[in-house]
């Protein structure tokens, strides 16, 4: 099974290194109340730290490439989390074509984990800093983790024009859209987080009790559709092992 292979593969190579707070992928964390969250999606360049440390054969590089959604899933022939339109991405195009344990070995790696459903809600939509820059107010729960409007974030077609110049896609004839934006590209938002609306759907680690293959959550929405994916009452299940050119990832930590 994919999932059984992956865990063979990395579970004696995916512990952090010594230390409290040991952060060898070099993570930007932003805390938000009792925990700490990424700022950024996982990054191409932060991934293949982490792929050079364990030698983690991802799914879609064992397989010949990810998948993209066309007339049905579509099966990419070379699509991998350091290609993910099938050229060579550069260090800070966020990482997709990953599994969800994929992206859990990661964050344990990196001295995190995926963020809870909860989490990810909370950090996403409710601003925390205790000294929140204009136009955020701390406390105050926005729409989008934009703030009150989409505009500013890497959508389909409904975010501002500036989406389509951020676009990158490796040159591939895409059906529908323009491909995702290069982290830190886009307008922060709550929390002065990047990208947790649009850009890539995210991984979160919910539900809790599922195991193998059974669905996990992606949040935020992503390059592919339009700002209504982006609010908090939009999500999608996928199939643990899925690896798709949408789906990314960020860590948290205690």
């Amino acid at each position: 099974m994919l999932v059984a292979a992956l865990a063979i593969s990395t579970a004696a190579h995916a512990q952090p290194p010594a230390g409290a707070h040991a952060n060898p992928a070099g993570i930007d964390w932003q805390p938000v109340g009792a925990f700490s969250i990424a700022r950024t999606e996982t990054t191409v360049g932060q991934f293949r730290r982490f792929v050079q440390a364990t030698g983690t054969q991802t799914r879609a590089e064992r397989e010949g490439g990810g998948e993209v959604y066309e007339a049905g899933w579509a099966k990419k022939p070379g699509w991998t989390w350091a290609r993910p339109f099938g050229s060579p991405a550069v260090d800070d195009e966020p990482a997709v074509q990953l599994t969800f344990d994929e992206a859990q070995a990661f964050c344990r790696w990196a001295g995190g984990r995926l963020p809870t459903d909860a989490e990810w809600v909370s950090a996403a939509y409710t601003e925390q800093r205790a000294q929140a820059p204009a136009p955020f107010v701390r406390g105050k729960t926005y729409a989008f983790p934009t703030g009150d409007s989409p505009a500013g974030a890497q959508c389909l077609n409904d975010c501002g024009a500036a989406a389509k110049s951020r676009a990158v896609n490796g040159g591939a004839r895409l059906l529908r859209g323009d491909g995702h934006a290069r982290v830190g590209t886009t307008q922060a938002g709550v929390n002065g987080l990047f990208d947790m609306g649009a850009n890539a759907w995210e991984w979160v680690d919910e539900p809790r009790s599922a195991t193998g293959n059974a669905p996990r959550r992606t949040r935020g929405g992503s390059w592919w559709y339009g700002s209504v994916q982006m609010r908090a009452d939009r999500l999608q299940d996928k199939p643990a092992d899925t690896a798709v050119v949408y789906i990314g990832f960020r860590c948290a930590r205690d």
